[in-house]
């Protein structure tokens, strides 16, 4: 093999393995929205601390690689999101 295709090899593996990182940490990000909605809707008390905790391991995680990053969550736009989506 000649060093050229291991480089390309190995960067490729390094793409798809930084890649992999980020749909777990945006899967989890996913299921704590998710979370936060079901309580807004049900009236219950919540925080988007864990949201945003993910949200900056995504950012951080994107300077290093070539993932997308991901905006932080408020409250404002829980509540937003469940009123339009209630109604």
């Amino acid at each position: 093999m000649s060093s050229v295709h291991e480089a390309i090899t190995s960067h490729t593996r390094k793409m798809h393995s930084h890649l992999e990182v980020f749909q777990q940490l945006d899967q989890q990000r996913e299921e704590a929205i998710e979370h936060v909605i079901s309580l807004c809707t049900s009236g219950q008390p919540y925080t988007i601390d864990a949201i945003n905790r993910i949200t900056a391991s995504i950012n951080e995680h994107a300077k290093h690689g070539i993932s997308p990053t991901r905006p932080y969550v408020t409250t404002s736009m829980v509540e937003q999101y469940v009123n339009r989506t209630s109604h």
